[in-house]
C-alpha cells in the first residue's frame, strides 16, 4: 500500500473501500467494486468463494452483490492483527484462512450429505433451511468448527459487507457516524 496516499487511503476507508491489488498495482475499491471488476482473489479458492458467496447471500440478502468473498478474500491477505474479520475476536487462532477452509468445507460436506448437491446448487428453501439447521447445530455428522460459531461468523462476515459501510447505514436509513460521543462523561 506505499503507493497509495495517507490521505487518499483515509477517505477511502470512509467509504469502506479496501486496498486491492489489480495488475501489480494497489488501488483503492470496495468489495462490490472488486467483485464486479473481477478482481482476482487471492487467498480464497474458486470453489470457496462460490460456497462463501452463496451462503452469505443466505445469510445477508446483497451479500454476494456487495463482494462477500472478495472481502473476505482481502482481509484473510492482511496480517491477521489488521483484519477487520470477526474471528479475530475469537479464540481462533491465525492464520484465519484455516478457519474459513474448515468452515466452508465443512458446509460443501453437510449440503452433499443432506441435498446430494453443492451448497451454491439449492434452491433458496434448502439453503434457508440448511441455514436454520446450522443455526441450531442440528447438521447430523457435521465436520467442522461449531455450527453455531460458524454460523454467527459468516452471518457477520454478511452483515459487515452488505450494511457496513456509509451507503449500507444509508440503506438502513441510519446515519453514519464514525465516532459517537456519550452524552455525558463517563
Amino acid at each position: 500500500m506505499h503507493d497509495i496516499e495517507r490521505r487518499a487511503f483515509v477517505k477511502g476507508v470512509g467509504i469502506g473501500a479496501l486496498a486491492f491489488s489489480v495488475g501489480g498495482v494497489e488501488v483503492l475499491l470496495t468489495a462490490a467494486q472488486a467483485r464486479a471488476q473481477g478482481v482476482p482473489l487471492r487467498v480464497l479458492h474458486p470453489e470457496e468463494a462460490q460456497t462463501l458467496e452463496a451462503l452469505g447471500e443466505t445469510l445477508a440478502i446483497g451479500a454476494r452483490q456487495y463482494g462477500i468473498a472478495h472481502f473476505v478474500d482481502q482481509q484473510l491477505g492482511l496480517p491477521p492483527g489488521y483484519a477487520l474479520l470477526t474471528v479475530r475476536t475469537s479464540e481462533v487462532r491465525p492464520p484465519y484462512v484455516d478457519f474459513y477452509r474448515t468452515a466452508l468445507g465443512a458446509v460443501e460436506r453437510a449440503s452433499q450429505g443432506l441435498f446430494g448437491r453443492k451448497y451454491a446448487e439449492l434452491a433458496v428453501a434448502e439453503q434457508r433451511d440448511f441455514v436454520a439447521r446450522l443455526r441450531q447445530n442440528k447438521i447430523e455428522n457435521w465436520q467442522g468448527p461449531s455450527q453455531s460459531f460458524v454460523y454467527s461468523t459468516l452471518r457477520n462476515d454478511a452483515i459487515d459487507v452488505v450494511y457496513g459501510t456509509v451507503e449500507g447505514f444509508a440503506r438502513l436509513g441510519v446515519p453514519y457516524m464514525p465516532h459517537i460521543l456519550p452524552e455525558r462523561s463517563w
